[in-house]
């Protein structure tokens, strides 16, 4: 019987790697709008150069960009950042039906949880961004725990605050080695997210289930079942809103 879902965030519940692209390519634009003497394209391969070296959640990006090639004036740094800030919101979007999804899975008295190795502000930013916040009862972020996936700590903090077991328990996520290996060493059901970004790059992913879209989810709950006769429409909107 299933109690609870957890979910990773980035390219699960939202297109993260689309909404990373389009802010960097905004980004590189407007710092040449203001005097940058560069190319797109290299300036672009620079930024993803510090990306790939210090992880893509580095918050000081742009900083170490214009360090690199000597440009000193706020000018830059503060184009980039309003850029990257304005294009953020404009392009956190959900996958298709995730609502949609969500909202089904309330309804069948399903507690919801987002387990992410994005630091917590951001990681809540993306959720109120994608208006994906008023859906999940748990959100364990890295400062949570210290810990990234598949460490188990993330995945016991959140079931621990939903007061569920992990045979109660299915983790959703698009990373093989983090997502699906930390969850299945504990004993959760896993599915993976193949609609993800790094579909072309996983063959087996170890999972226990493949979703190639996020409605497909509600098919494998009602399969291991669920806790109780799924809610009126009006009983639901109260827990939410609440």
């Amino acid at each position: 019987m299933i109690k609870a879902i957890l979910f990773d965030l980035d390219n699960t519940l939202v297109d993260f790697m689309q909404m990373k692209h389009a802010c960097v390519e905004a980004a590189v634009t407007a710092m040449r709008d203001v005097g940058l003497k560069m190319s797109h394209q290299e300036a672009t391969q620079k930024i993803y150069a510090i990306y790939s070296k210090h992880g893509i959640e580095y918050q000081e990006v742009f900083d170490r960009f214009l360090e690199e090639i000597h440009l000193s004036h706020p000018r830059f740094l503060a184009a980039a950042i309003s850029a990257y800030r304005k294009t953020r919101t404009l392009h956190i979007n959900p996958y298709p039906g995730v609502k949609e999804t969500l909202l089904e899975l309330i309804k069948r008295g399903i507690e919801l949880g987002v387990v992410s190795d994005a630091p917590r502000k951001q990681a809540w930013l993306r959720l109120v961004d994608a208006g994906l916040d008023i859906f999940f009862n748990v959100v364990v972020a890295f400062e949570d725990t210290g810990k990234l996936k598949p460490n188990p700590e993330p995945f016991l903090m959140a079931m621990e605050k939903l007061h569920v077991l992990p045979t109660e328990t299915i983790m959703i996520g698009d990373w093989p080695e983090r997502d699906m290996r930390g969850a299945k060493a504990l004993g959760l059901y896993t599915a993976f997210a193949r609609y993800g970004t790094l579909i072309d790059e996983t063959k087996l992913s170890g999972a226990d289930f493949e979703l190639y879209r996020l409605n497909d989810l509600i098919a494998i709950v009602d399969h291991l079942g669920v806790p109780v006769p799924i809610r009126k429409e009006s009983d639901h909107q109260m827990n939410l809103f609440e």
